[in-house]
């Protein structure tokens, strides 16, 4: 089963960039998922308990490396055309 996500995290300190951009590089390293990028979230689609193993995994090394942070997701199943514009 294929799996959409939309994530977007909120790093709680003053210098956010770095929290974000380690957590996009995270995800952008699994093979076999989607991942795309815009001013506002990043979205990824892939199979299933690959993209939920994979947002729990860079969750917990950039809560381990840049401490408390706060992470939003939606999850919708299904393959969605997340690289086309609407």
């Amino acid at each position: 089963m294929e799996l959409t996500a939309e994530l977007s995290l909120y790093p709680l300190r003053e210098d956010y960039e770095p929290p974000i951009r380690a957590l996009i590089d995270d995800l952008a390293a699994e093979a076999g998922l989607t991942v795309v990028t815009n001013a506002m979230s990043t979205q990824l689609r892939g199979d299933f308990d690959t993209v939920v193993t994979t947002v729990a995994r860079a969750l917990r090394a950039s809560a381990e490396r840049f401490g408390r942070q706060v992470l939003v997701c939606k999850f919708i199943p299904g393959a969605l055309a997340i690289d086309a514009a609407p």
